[in-house]
């Protein structure tokens, strides 16, 4: 049994208790469920960078361990450096995440938040809605176009907007019109090998009618400026900064100098 088949086996443990301890008619009566979505979509297009920054404290794939974090600061600081979106990784058994985080971000965040995890079962979206986020993943490795398609459909009606996020060129025929925006991960989530060439393979096999962006692996200027020359829209970091001594400064820092390269180029052309 791979890393991903090891989470998908725990995840649907996690759905049954959690609908137990909560159920849907529970989750519609909660505050955040009638609250109007703020658009990630929108930031993505309107944004001339789109850097989504993440807020993690662990990752199985690199040695990266960090339980002290503050939730609030980090993400305060994301949004005073330029981020258009945060994204909460909401699992708890690989990435020490919670549900909580992202309700008690959504107080004090008014960017759109993305609710990162493993989404297998319609619960989940009305979870995540109850939440308080603004988007989710669906990860097209993990479910048949069929599911992509309800998942997404129910979230739709929400007012949730989708993601799917693609890894391989058989996960293009799993692409649907309910879907927002679509997102290549430059990591193998069975291996979990990164390689930021993944966003180059197959991006010209994609269609260009959803905005696209780039996720894992962008640690310089430069992988931004070759992925933005082939197209894509945005890009999800997370430890790039979250590695660093301090996570909020290093995200200020890398969308500045950004900028600065982006207007010294503009002024060249």
């Amino acid at each position: 049994m791979n890393f991903l088949q090891k989470i998908i086996e725990i995840k649907k443990k996690e759905i049954k208790r959690d609908i137990k301890k909560y159920s849907i008619k529970r989750l519609e009566k909660k505050f955040f469920f009638q609250r109007k979505c703020l658009s990630l979509k929108r930031k993505i297009k309107n944004d001339h960078i789109g850097i989504i920054s993440e807020f993690k404290r662990k990752s199985p794939s690199k040695n990266f361990h960090n339980e002290n974090i503050r939730l609030e600061n980090l993400c305060k600081e994301y949004k005073e450096a330029g981020s258009i979106g945060i994204s909460i990784l909401t699992d708890k058994n690989f990435f020490l995440g919670s549900s909580k985080d992202l309700s008690k971000l959504r107080k004090y965040i008014s960017l759109p938040l993305l609710r990162k995890d493993f989404i297998i079962d319609e619960y989940q979206i009305i979870h995540s809605k109850a939440l308080g986020a603004d988007a989710i993943l669906l990860i097209a490795k993990i479910l048949k176009k069929k599911q992509i398609k309800l998942l997404a459909t129910l979230a739709k009606s929400l007012g949730l907007e989708v993601i799917l996020e693609l890894h391989s060129k058989t996960d293009i025929s799993k692409i649907s019109d309910e879907i927002d925006i679509l997102g290549i991960n430059n990591r193998d989530l069975s291996t979990l090998n990164v390689d930021i060439h993944n966003s180059n393979k197959f991006y010209s096999l994609i269609p260009k009618n959803f905005p696209i962006i780039s996720e894992s692996g962008i640690s310089n200027i430069n992988n931004i400026f070759f992925l933005k020359k082939l197209g894509f829209n945005g890009f999800l970091i997370g430890e790039k900064f979250l590695s660093s001594f301090n996570p909020g400064d290093s995200c200020k820092q890398f969308i500045k100098n950004v900028k600065k390269i982006k207007n010294l180029w503009i002024k060249i052309q």
